[in-house]
């Protein structure tokens, strides 16, 4: 499934996001912060990873309700986007 640039850019400014979110959890584990600190920032970055993959899947639902009969060719089918939608949820 073939995405625009306004979509990768969104999803890598994302993905950088977690990557120093994550960065910083290693950092506070090193300087041995509290506890609750640190498992508030890991539940933020995964907050922040589930929120990329329902952004991908939002952009491949589109683009598999604009164009059915391309997307199911190109082993998307609706019905197999929305089953990867639910593994999400």
């Amino acid at each position: 499934m073939q995405f625009s640039d306004e979509v990768k850019d969104d999803l890598h400014r994302r993905l950088r996001r977690v990557e120093g979110q994550v960065r910083g959890i290693q950092a506070m584990l090193a300087a041995d912060r509290e506890c609750r600190d640190v498992v508030t920032q890991i539940a933020a970055a995964t907050k922040a990873l589930e929120q990329v993959g329902f952004r991908l899947l939002a952009a491949g639902l589109t683009t598999c309700l604009a164009d059915p009969e391309r997307a199911a060719a190109d082993g998307y089918p609706v019905d197999e986007v929305e089953r990867m939608f639910l593994k999400l949820a």
